[in-house]
């Protein structure tokens, strides 16, 4: 069963209600945000209607406490695609994903402003970070193969280089994963879910001048959140912007599992200037990720 929804902006606090488990109406908002992630994941959304689904995904960015706020922005604005599948692992999900990234990119080519694909998986419901991580670059290189486009202008194509970024359909993504066993409270969320971040957007938020003050904003509120800004913050230009899509902390040396076609012609890095990106958590934005999942890319 699979749902392509184009948010509108959200609904009053109080016009939609979610089932707890105990059979009694609680609205989640009503509490601190782990508490209503904790509410959420025992709603057990994987086998609840898509609303029901989408509905979720709303009450956590929209959450006072969550720290993106370019990922509330995208919510607020009604400017989220947002697309429930069965299974993660499903051989058929690339398909989709390709048909349904492409009609996004047709979508904002000529709108301004922050967006956000959305893809949410009722399955499978990892029970560590590292299952999580197996799933999304198992997807990843299963889109990537199954991808007939050129690699996507302006970004790097080897996982490893400090200028990568995931191509798509022809255009350039950062990547937020969110996951129900995620250590970092932005990227709690009740289901498997990437958020599709282009690229483009942190520019035009650099090239504003709004950069590095949302940037500021999101680092502060996420420490107040976690204790603690996520350690695997790190700049653009510095290490591969593939270390921030899982939200998992990795060790020195770690590499991407992830093996890219050649790419023939111009070598994209030579297209770069300083690019910084800087993630927290769960993403969207700049180069710094801080849509989604607290994560907010950066440039210079």
């Amino acid at each position: 069963m699979t749902t392509d929804t184009r948010t509108q902006a959200p609904e009053p606090a109080d016009t939609v209600r979610l089932h707890a488990p105990d059979g009694h109406q609680d609205h989640p908002g009503h509490h601190g945000l782990e508490t209503t992630l904790d509410l959420l994941g025992r709603m057990d959304l994987a086998h609840a209607p898509e609303a029901d689904v989408l509905r979720a995904m709303e009450l956590m960015v929209t959450h006072a406490e969550f720290p993106c706020l370019g990922a509330k922005s995208v919510f607020r604005r009604g400017s989220v695609a947002h697309v429930v599948l069965d299974d993660m692992d499903d051989p058929t999900v690339p398909s989709r994903l390709l048909e349904r990234l492409g009609a996004f990119a047709d979508d904002i080519e000529d709108e301004s402003g922050f967006h956000s694909f959305i893809a949410t998986f009722r399955g499978p419901l990892p029970t560590t970070e590292a299952d999580f991580e197996a799933s999304l670059f198992g997807l990843l290189q299963r889109l990537h193969d199954a991808d007939d486009q050129s690699w996507a202008d302006g970004v790097g194509s080897d996982p490893n280089d400090p200028h990568f970024g995931f191509s798509a359909g022809g255009n350039p993504y950062f990547i937020v994963g969110l996951h129900p066993a995620a250590s970092r409270v932005a990227r709690r969320a009740p289901l498997p879910t990437l958020v599709f971040n282009p690229h483009g957007q942190f520019e035009e938020l650099r090239a504003e001048g709004r950069f590095d003050g949302m940037r500021t904003t999101i680092r502060r509120r996420d420490e107040n959140l976690q204790g603690f800004v996520n350690p695997m913050v790190a700049d653009h230009g510095d290490s591969t912007e593939a270390l921030q899509y899982s939200g998992r902390q990795h060790p020195a040396g770690w590499e991407p599992p992830l093996e890219v076609k050649p790419v023939t012609g111009t070598d994209v890095r030579d297209l770069h200037t300083n690019t910084r990106i800087d993630s927290h958590t769960f993403t969207h934005q700049g180069k710094s990720n801080d849509d989604l999942a607290g994560c907010t890319p950066q440039h210079d």
